[in-house]
Order: C-alpha cells, then sequence, then structure tokens
C-alpha cells in the first residue's frame, strides 16, 4: 500500500501530514502527486469527498519551497467557484505549510479591497481567490499574472454550471504558456473537454471512479409522496422533512438541507426554528461575515442543522455530516452527487434522503441515468392524507347557504338589499288595471306634452330623457318653471309671421325689459356734508434705464 513517505514530498511537508493524522494517500492522490511533481499537467476526476484539494496543494507546496515571492506577481494561482470552497483551499494550505515559510492570499467577495491590496503589494506565493474578485484586482492594476507557475482550477464543472468559463478562459490568456495546469472535477462535461484540450498540454489524465458515480459508504432514499392540494404543497414538503428529521432519531447528529431557491433557504430556516429545531441559513445573498460564522458554528458543532442552496454543495468539507437531506430535487443531476458527497467522507458512514413530488419524476429520472441506479425508496415517515380533514356534508351546505363575501364586505350588503327589495314587491299590493288604464290613456294638452304627474315621475326617476324633444317641441325635464318662450324654436319667435306673444316684461324678442334701478337721490344732511379732498396724485416717475438699454441706445 502506498503511503505519502512514497510520494517524494518535502520533509516538511511530510512532517505537517503526520501531524494531521494522515499516512495513506487516498486514490486521487496517489494518482495526482507523482505527475504533477514531474511537471506535467495533471487532468483528474474524482466524486466529491475523495480528496481532492490535497492533490494539488501537496504538490503545489514542494514546488513552490524553493524561490522567492515578487510585488503583485503570484507564483501559483487556485481559482474556485464559490467563497467557501476557496477559504477551504486556504485552510488546506495553512494545515501543510506550517513547517514552510510560504505566503498566501485570499480574494473573495465581501472583504476590503484595501487590505487585499497590502496583501498582494508585499508579495504572495499562492493566490487564491474567484474569479470576479480576481479580474477586478487585475483591471484596477494591482495584480499581474506574468509570473503564474502554477494554475489550478479546482471544481471546474461548477465553474460551468454558475457561467464562470469565459473568466476562466480570459485568466489563462494573462498567464504565461510554459505554466503547469491542474483540472479536476466530479465531472467532465463537454464544455470542460473543450477548455481542457485547448489549455492543457499532454495533461496526465486521473479517473479513479466512474464519473457522476455515489460513494457506496452513503445510505440513498427516496420519500415520494402526493400533496392533497397544489397550495399546500410547499407546507406539507415542509412537515414531511420534520417527520423525517424525527424519525431518523438520534442518529442524526447534524445534517445539511438543501434547497433550489434562496427564498425557500430562508422559509426552511424559519420554520425549523419555530418547531424548536436548530437551524440557520446559508445561500449567495447573507454578508460574508455571516456565512463564515454559520458555516464556522455549523463544523464546531454549535449548530445541527445547516439549510443551504447549492452554492454550499461545493466545497463544504465537514467530515461528520451525518445526513442530507434534499429538501427540493435539484434541477441539474450533477448536483445531486455534490449535495450527497457532504455526507459519508473519509470512509464514515451517511445518510442521504431525498423528498419528491409528482412535479420531480422528470429530475428524478435524470439523476438515476447519471447515476446509474435506482434511488431506493424509503418508507414514508409522515402520510400528506390527514394533513387536512375533508368537510362534512353539513359544514358544505351551511356554507352555501350563506351569501359571498366580495372584499370590503360590499357583496353582503348587496344581496342583503337584493332580499329587502324582494320582500317589498311580494308584500305590496298589486294595482288595480282600471287605474294603469286610466294613466295610460290620460288625454295630452294642446302643446303635446305629457300630464304634469307623469313629468314629475320622470323627474324624480333621475331625468333619464333631460336635453331631448319630444314630438310636440317641448323639451323635457324642466319642470314646471319653464318660460314659454323655450317651448318654441328660434325661427319661429324671430319669424316675420311669429304668433309669439310677450309676456308681461318681455319685448317681442322674448328680452326681458325690467327696469334699471334709478340711482338714489342724496338726502339734506348728505348735500350739506362737506366733502372729503383727496390729495393729489404724485406723478409716476419715468423709470430709469439700464446701463445695458443706455449702451444700445448710444449705440
Amino acid at each position: 500500500m502506498t503511503k505519502f513517505s512514497d510520494l517524494n514530498l518535502n520533509p516538511k511537508v511530510l512532517k505537517a501530514i503526520s501531524e494531521a493524522g494522515y499516512e495513506t494517500p487516498t486514490p486521487i492522490q496517489a494518482g495526482a502527486i507523482p505527475p504533477a511533481l514531474e511537471g506535467r499537467d495533471v487532468l483528474g476526476i474524482a466524486q466529491t469527498g475523495t480528496g481532492k484539494t490535497a492533490s494539488f496543494t501537496l504538490p503545489m507546496i514542494t514546488l513552490l519551497a524553493r524561490g522567492r515571492a515578487r510585488a503583485r506577481m503570484p507564483r501559483s494561482l487556485v481559482l474556485c467557484p464559490t467563497r467557501e470552497l476557496a477559504a477551504q483551499v486556504a485552510e488546506n494550505f495553512d494545515t501543510y505549510t506550517k513547517h514552510l515559510k510560504l505566503t498566501k492570499a485570499l480574494l473573495i467577495g465581501g472583504v476590503s479591497f484595501k487590505e487585499q491590496d497590502l496583501l498582494i503589494d508585499r508579495g504572495v506565493d499562492v493566490l487564491i481567490a474567484t474569479p470576479g474578485r480576481l479580474l477586478d484586482h487585475f483591471e484596477r492594476g494591482k495584480l499581474l499574472l506574468t509570473g503564474v507557475q502554477i494554475m489550478v482550477v479546482d471544481e471546474a464543472d461548477r465553474m460551468l454550471d454558475m457561467g464562470f468559463i469565459p473568466d476562466i478562459e480570459r485568466i489563462f490568456s494573462l498567464t504565461p504558456f510554459t505554466r503547469q495546469t491542474f483540472f479536476f472535477s466530479a465531472t467532465m462535461a463537454p464544455e470542460i473537454e473543450r477548455i481542457t484540450s485547448t489549455f492543457l498540454s499532454n495533461p496526465a489524465r486521473i479517473e479513479v471512479a466512474r464519473q457522476s458515480t455515489t460513494s457506496d459508504t452513503i445510505t440513498q432514499a427516496l420519500y415520494a409522496f402526493k400533496p392533497t392540494r397544489r397550495d399546500t404543497s410547499a407546507k406539507e414538503k415542509r412537515h414531511m422533512l420534520r417527520a423525517a428529521i424525527e424519525a431518523e432519531g438520534e442518529s442524526c447528529t447534524n445534517a445539511i438541507i438543501f434547497c433550489n431557491r434562496k427564498v425557500d433557504v430562508d422559509i426552511v430556516a424559519k420554520s425549523l426554528q419555530k418547531h424548536g429545531l436548530d437551524a440557520a441559513p446559508i445561500h449567495g445573498d447573507l454578508d460574508q461575515s455571516h456565512r463564515t460564522r454559520t458555516l464556522y458554528s455549523f463544523r464546531e458543532g454549535k449548530l445541527r442543522f445547516l439549510v443551504a442552496s447549492d452554492v454550499a454543495a461545493r466545497g463544504l468539507d465537514v467530515p461528520s455530516v451525518s445526513h442530507v437531506f434534499n429538501y427540493d430535487v435539484p434541477s441539474h443531476a450533477e448536483d445531486y452527487v455534490h449535495r450527497i458527497g457532504r455526507t459519508g467522507r473519509a470512509g464514515r458512514k451517511g445518510r442521504a434522503i431525498t423528498i419528491a413530488v409528482p412535479f420531480d419524476e422528470k429530475y428524478l429520472a435524470a439523476i438515476e441515468a447519471l447515476i446509474g441506479k435506482p434511488i431506493p425508496a424509503g418508507d414514508l415517515p409522515w402520510s400528506p392524507s390527514g394533513a387536512e380533514k375533508p368537510k362534512e356534508a353539513s359544514e358544505t351546505t351551511e356554507d352555501t347557504d350563506k351569501p359571498r363575501r366580495s372584499r370590503g364586505g360590499r357583496g353582503r350588503r348587496r344581496s342583503q338589499d337584493a332580499d329587502e327589495r324582494g320582500a317589498a314587491k311580494t308584500e305590496a299590493p298589486k294595482e288595480a288595471p282600471e287605474e294603469t288604464t286610466k294613466e295610460t290613456t290620460a288625454p295630452q294638452n294642446a302643446e303635446g306634452a305629457r300630464p304634469a304627474e307623469r313629468k314629475s315621475e320622470r323627474n324624480e326617476r333621475g331625468g333619464r330623457n333631460r336635453g331631448h324633444q319630444n314630438g310636440g317641441g317641448r323639451i323635457v325635464g324642466m319642470g314646471e318653471h319653464m318660460p314659454s318662450f323655450i317651448a318654441l324654436s328660434f325661427e319661429e319667435r324671430r319669424g316675420p309671421n311669429s304668433s309669439y306673444v310677450p309676456t308681461e316684461g318681455e319685448d317681442e324678442d322674448g328680452q326681458s325689459q325690467t327696469p334699471e334701478p334709478e340711482t338714489p337721490v342724496a338726502t339734506a344732511e348728505e348735500a350739506t356734508k362737506p366733502k372729503r379732498k383727496r390729495s393729489p396724485r404724485k406723478p409716476k416717475a419715468a423709470p430709469k434705464a439700464e446701463p445695458l438699454a443706455e449702451a444700445i441706445s448710444e449705440d
């Protein structure tokens, strides 16, 4: 059996490995370290939890033990898709370089640029960064990549999923052609194959396990159920999650619960907290300091349940995770392998439980096709059939008898008004047909207008025909105070043969001839009273010409 002492590593590195408690390398480490020490490019394909991080950190430290870093020109570069994975790689370097004088810098989002610039200015041997923050420093002129001797791309397939491939290609173009490149990933998509064939030169391909396979130390289970209603599906899934946690009992010491969306991460975490379970969320929208504290509490055992999005599916190296719960079935089949790979690490036993609804059938089919075997179905710890009892017949009848209530209670008031009007109609006596006949056959006057009673009744109903004329020429809707001249047309009043007779106080044209009020005559006292003299008004002074106007007039 191969040991670390057989891999030609630096003696100080071997001392740090023995102090960490490791003696035997994993298959990916035993296959990748020798060609890396020879200076060859390495393409490593291995499932999550097999020790890929140490596969490139150990040879990098050995190769960088000689030499000196220069300001703003790092000697090696490690690219990671997430902040958590970059922080984990930095911790590995701290563990294995405790007996060597190598410097490192971590460039991730959520940290001040000023602090990172100070580290870069001093010169670093190892630069660990996410692609976005690395390019930010480069565009600001604070970083040069012309001195990179070793370049590592960790979790390359995750880089593809997160859209970092264009940034990776640009970073490759900024590094020297003579660099040594390490590529590590759990899966190998066609796009990743294209990049490796472009930027790797005759790489040593190490594939210790079939692509996209799950570890044998993980026991998988599928809880598939059909919700009672579509609008209660999320609520019943949370109930199923709590029931699954309770069914595991004391064996579930800690667990990671994965959700597809950040909103669901917060909702599930609050739901677990409400029911007395120690849980906290972690996703990309949280501050980096908050994410670091939450992850530290989970690693130290102070936090039992960590509710995470797929940003935490890569890079979480917590050896003692007992369970993984997939609250949502991942939409990408590869993410299932990485999620459940958080448990059963370093030879330990783990359990992965997936909660599914009928909507997830296509995703389950893709996952089973990827891993090459079906996910075994487990016994449901809770049945959604008893979540809500159906209403009895009596309750349903009572609900249908009651009037429906609309917003603001207006529907109930309208229904009550309709019932009152209906009752009034039934109680009111029917009118005699003789009265109706008399009313409808009442004679009309000489001008062709209907009786005053009909007009007043029409006016009370709102004057629907206001502004329209009937056959006799009268304007309907004016009431009993309509002047007589309005009933005639304009030509009939003004014509030479007009039979219009002016009323009292009107002339022939219908104009009012009311005499104007006479001016009041002053009394004797008012006449003898002296009048107040008004002071003469002062003439207004002529406006002064402005300087600009004077200048214009002079010209």
